[in-house]
């Protein structure tokens, strides 16, 4: 049995997305692929190897069998088994066979593209990922995402951040307060805003944002126990954890803004217990997976 990442991406959100992906491809439901449907039979049956063309981290396998059997619902015909050989998160190499798909053709073809674009999608970013991870390892510190996703598949690139070994921060405005700049002129002061989360919605984390020493100590002292230290030279950045962590303890800090993978260690060991990346899903390339077609036979 292949052991998938928890949490895994949720079935109503995958069928959803999936649907909008093959409106998309192949028009309003049930839609159609006029050069599969002309050239391939429907009777004809037959196998894909789902092969990883480059060395990665692989992620999106799971949302496979859903784009096949919502593509074989709008064809009228069988859906393809799945026989998955990697779980999300594994590496892979170059000619990896990740997945062997036995169906009709015509719901391989059809389907083709759109499981390619999430699972391609989905592994670029784990690989990405599983890079900062690497360059973190031993430091103490993780590699966390933000909110700086894909409209409409930021469940699915914050499940493929889990997938290469990072760590989903907020996934949204509404389950963790985040207080800015901005944010603190519009209340007056660091404490006012913080005050006034807590107010209006007691349940949430608060976490607040700092660029100078001063600041992070205001917000401390305001009652902050997660802090962002934004853009912040690693000289000043180790300051700034030393000074936080004597004046109050279990306060949770993270380096943000201009980080590199070169600078990766640098960062962590100041002592900070995050760095978070916003390349990890608004700047991963895909990771190159294709779909290659047996000779199909005729039933």
């Amino acid at each position: 049995m292949i052991e998938q990442i928890e949490p895994g991406l949720d079935p109503a959100w995958i069928a959803r997305t999936v649907t909008t992906a093959l409106d998309e491809d192949l028009g309003p439901a049930p839609g159609r692929d006029v050069t599969t449907q002309s050239t391939i039979p429907r009777e004809a049956v037959g196998a894909a190897d789902l092969v990883a063309r480059q060395d990665g981290v692989v992620a999106g396998l799971v949302v496979v069998p859903e784009v096949l059997g919502q593509v074989a619902g709008r064809l009228g015909l069988p859906a393809p088994s799945v026989d998955q050989r990697v779980a999300d998160g594994s590496r892979v190499a170059r000619g990896d066979v990740l997945a062997v798909l036995r169906g009709p053709v015509q719901v391989l073809l059809v389907a083709e593209r759109t499981l390619l674009n999430l699972a391609s999608r989905a592994s670029g970013v784990a690989t990405h990922t599983r890079r900062w991870a690497d360059a973190l390892e031993g430091t103490g510190a993780r590699v966390l995402d933000t909110r700086k996703t894909t409209p409409g598949l930021r469940a699915l690139e914050k499940y493929a951040v889990r997938c290469g070994g990072g760590t989903n921060k907020r996934m949204g405005l509404y389950d963790v307060a985040m207080v800015k700049d901005n944010h603190v002129v519009a209340a007056g002061s660091v404490s006012a805003a913080i005050d006034a989360v807590r107010a209006g919605f007691p349940d949430v984390t608060v976490q607040v944002e700092a660029d100078t020493l001063a600041q992070a100590l205001e917000a401390v002292a305001a009652g902050a126990r997660f802090l962002l230290l934004d853009n912040m030279p690693t000289p000043l950045l180790a300051q700034v954890v030393s000074a936080v962590r004597a004046a109050q303890d279990g306060v949770e800090l993270e380096a943000t803004g201009n980080l590199t993978l070169d600078r990766a260690r640098e960062v962590a060991s100041t002592g900070v217990d995050y760095l978070s990346v916003g390349g990890l899903t608004h700047s991963s390339p895909i990771l190159d997976l294709a779909l290659d077609l047996e000779a199909p036979a005729r039933v």
